[in-house]
């Protein structure tokens, strides 16, 4: 087994912490579908916010799921580069896995599909 990165990203309509929680979730249960993993595989997962996302912490969100509770979760602001995606939530989640990097699907759902049309589509 290896350690490998899994991105995601997704968009909020407003800094709402119901859609925030709500989003982060829909966010991360894609990501694990998307790759056949469960919890027990994920060695951490890291959490960034665009600044104008203050609303709540997006880790309360995975910390609520069955299976998650020990699952290390770091939340962050995400740099400010001027121009960038607003209203964005980032996951990289760290998996053990036997997959290959091109085995690996990354997500990017909702307005953040933009940041990786390439990506974007899942090719399973």
């Amino acid at each position: 087994m290896v350690n490998r990165g899994i991105r995601g990203a997704t968009t909020v309509t407003r800094n709402d912490e119901a859609e925030i929680l709500r989003e982060t979730v829909v966010l991360l249960r894609e990501i694990v579908e998307r790759n056949h993993v469960i919890a027990e595989d994920i060695c951490s997962v890291w959490i960034t916010m665009t600044e104008d996302l203050d609303a709540t912490f997006p880790a309360r969100a995975i910390r609520e799921i069955e299976g998650w509770e020990m699952v290390p979760l770091m939340c962050s602001v995400e740099i400010p580069v001027k121009g960038s995606l607003p209203q964005c939530i980032r996951l990289m989640v760290q998996v053990n896995t036997i997959k290959t990097q091109r085995e690996i699907r990354h997500v990017y759902l909702n307005e953040a599909q933009k940041l990786r049309p390439d990506l974007s589509q899942d090719k399973s």
